[in-house]
């Protein structure tokens, strides 16, 4: 016989009294408590929206204020109204997941709600080796349709390292996108070869008449700019038109780049990095006449990745700054600009919630983070 069937029925009754004012049992889990941040220009809070994302690497925020979010083995996720649909979206054309390669970057078309394309880059296989590619397809219920590939970016390189692969529309019918030089730095000054450039082409894949190297034998004609190592956040300033760019130097010399058409930003003729051996790179020079010089560096490096302009009414005191996500410093920096000069930065998030892959903001102003991990995760900055 158990003890309860023992107990007398008063008993019974007491003891249910009891466990209803929360005596007698295991007490009920407390909520967690908020995360709470008080930064220089602003009280906010970091509020998880999504776990368990396979090292997710872009955000792209629809109008309707649903996100995709890309994971590097190659899947597109929908997060919708703060939840995490466990179903990925389907007609994700096949990639190769090997090093730094995969699904990387996802931006909506700045008139989805007419057109329903996303954008994306991802590596491919292609001739015996890997390279950039960038496709864009419909995104039509839980699939996507009307898949085509708008960009392969040559020559194939054999390594797994150094695809760039972040999007940028400019709003005037252009797309931007990063490609790094596959860890083989020569290419970057080659400009037939499309590694280690910023290119420009129209939104359907087509080449604009008025890119900076159309006509030229010796150059391909997508390069807006040249002379990059592996950049992994680009931007457009909607209120300037200016192309902000971030890279990867080698050992420090990481890049903050106001992107020109046809200028040689020097990687690898002058850098402020170092090999990882410690040794000079080339020269060792930092400048060098006729190669533009990045707004700032971080030495040592961050790994910066994503690349974001605050506009929006939630947080007021950080309109206009740039926020870059650092993968190795494991922080997010929120940089003050004025004009195209950097005034003052400060460091969020400080070692806190691992590798930050990309940062993007919502018309609200909100700030999205994703976290670059096995179980990465998607995280909001809420004004308090």
């Amino acid at each position: 016989m158990s003890s309860l069937e023992r107990c007398p029925p008063r008993a019974l009754w007491l003891m249910a009294v009891l466990a209803g004012l929360g005596f007698g049992g295991p007490a009920a889990a407390e909520p967690a408590a908020e995360e709470i941040i008080d930064s220089r220009r602003a009280r906010f809070a970091v509020v998880s929206l999504a776990e368990g994302l396979e090292h997710p690497w872009g955000i792209a925020i629809l109008p309707d204020k649903r996100l995709v979010i890309s994971e590097r083995p190659g899947r597109l996720r929908l997060v919708v109204e703060g939840r995490l649909d466990p179903r990925p979206i389907g007609g994700v054309p096949p990639v190769v997941a090997r090093g730094q390669g995969g699904l990387l970057d996802v931006i909506a078309h700045p008139r989805f709600a007419e057109t329903g394309w996303l954008y994306f880059a991802y590596s491919a296989a292609v001739d015996g080796g890997l390279t950039t590619r960038i496709g864009r397809g419909r995104l039509v219920g839980g699939a996507l349709d009307a898949v085509e590939t708008l960009f392969t970016a040559q020559p194939p390189g054999r390594g797994t390292e150094h695809f760039g692969s972040r999007l940028a529309f400019d709003g005037q019918g252009h797309l931007f996108f990063t490609v790094g030089e596959r860890n083989q730095r020569d290419r970057a000054q080659d400009l037939g070869d499309d590694g280690g450039k910023v290119h420009r082409i129209n939104e359907d894949g087509s080449i604009p008449a008025d890119n900076p190297f159309v006509g030229r034998a010796d150059a391909s004609p997508s390069v807006w700019s040249y002379g990059h190592r592996n950049p992994q956040g680009l931007m457009v300033d909607p209120s300037s038109g200016r192309l902000w760019e971030t890279e990867h130097g080698p050992r420090g010399g990481d890049e903050l780049n106001l992107i020109l058409p046809g200028r040689n930003y020097g990687w690898p003729l002058v850098t402020f990095g170092r090999e990882y051996s410690g040794l000079a790179v080339g020269k060792g020079e930092t400048a060098a006449p006729g190669l533009e010089a990045p707004v700032i560096h971080w030495t040592p490096s961050i790994a910066a990745s994503g690349l974001a302009r605050h506009d929006g009414a939630a947080f007021a005191p950080w309109r206009g700054n740039l926020f870059v996500g650092a993968l190795v410093l494991t922080r997010l920096h929120r940089l003050e600009m004025d004009g195209a000069r950097v005034v003052d930065q400060e460091i969020l998030l400080d070692g806190t919630h691992g590798r930050i892959r990309d940062v993007a903001v919502d018309g609200e102003g909100l700030v999205y983070v994703l976290t670059d991990a096995e179980n990465g995760a998607l995280l909001r900055l809420e004004p308090r």
